[in-house]
């Protein structure tokens, strides 16, 4: 027998599913939100609900948008001859922190990993092939992790936009 109530124990139920987040570390978020004034829990819960119902990805670029472009490929003052390609959102947000990367990204929604069933299909390497394609891309900057899923979708990449004449530049 449990000896928190219903409510409580589904919330560190939710909670404990979040990654990082084990069922101890759950369990004091939930007794933090207990004690949080009810004017902040509810902000949370808010914050919570909004960025689920306003949040999508950009129909270009794929990075997290709250129209169908986000605010780099809506910003008329970047370099639209340059995509930086890169695994996902946060590492979109990491090289915009810099403030030294004035291009536009890809982000390809993960990377190659046969043994997890991701191949180039799961992947937005297609689209981004059709931006290279129909828009005027001189280069592209590949931007994956080191590793060898992150290497090896970097040679994937190159292989596939070889033939297009693009400048090939890995970061």
């Amino acid at each position: 027998m449990s000896a928190y109530t219903k409510s409580i124990e589904k919330l560190i139920k939710e909670l404990s599913k979040l990654p990082g987040i084990g069922p101890r570390s759950a369990e004091r978020i939930a007794l933090f939100i207990l004690k949080y004034p009810y004017k902040e829990a509810k902000a949370l819960s808010s914050a919570i609900e909004d960025v689920k119902e306003k949040t999508s990805y950009c129909q270009i670029c794929y990075n997290l948008s709250e129209g169908d472009l986000c605010r780099i490929c809506a910003d008329a003052n970047r370099d639209r001859s340059i995509i930086c390609v890169v695994e996902k959102p946060t590492d979109v947000a990491a090289i915009e922190k810099t403030h030294d990367y004035k291009g536009l990204y890809h982000v390809l929604g993960g990377k190659l990993s046969p043994l997890d069933g991701i191949g180039p299909d799961k992947l937005k390497i297609n689209e981004l092939v059709r931006r290279v394609d129909s828009e005027k891309i001189k280069e592209v900057i590949i931007a994956t992790s080191s590793d060898t899923e992150g290497e090896t979708t970097c040679l994937y990449i190159v292989r596939v936009l070889k033939p297009k004449k693009v400048k090939l530049t890995r970061l």
